[in-house]
């Protein structure tokens, strides 16, 4: 198992609808990132700064990486592109974050 940690930016006064469209994540997306190895998924959100803050643990690096090919990965993103920083092709601008503690 590999743990991962990422931030992000949301826009401002998307607050309530992003947490709005993950409340309601479509059922292929969810089945999607467990078929890529993802678990234990928790996004997070910094008000003050509008930063969310991305934890997941997966099964593999290349496995997990692959899901961004996958058609349902895409669709979701072009449905959150309005509301929060993307890459030109809809990704989210995502920064991974280096590890420097762990207690398990």
């Amino acid at each position: 198992m590999i743990r991962k940690a990422f931030k992000m930016k949301l826009y401002p006064g998307f607050e309530q609808e992003y947490e709005k469209r993950h409340n309601a994540l479509w059922p292929e997306m969810k089945d999607m990132i467990h078929e890529y190895g993802g678990r234990n998924y928790s996004i997070y959100l910094d008000k003050e700064t509008l930063t969310l803050f991305g934890y997941i643990e997966i099964e593999d690096e290349a496995k997990w990486n692959a899901s961004a090919e996958t058609a349902i990965c895409r669709k979701w993103w072009d449905y959150m592109a309005d509301i929060m920083a993307t890459n030109s092709d809809n990704s989210p601008v995502s920064i991974d974050l280096k590890p420097v503690f762990h207690l398990d």
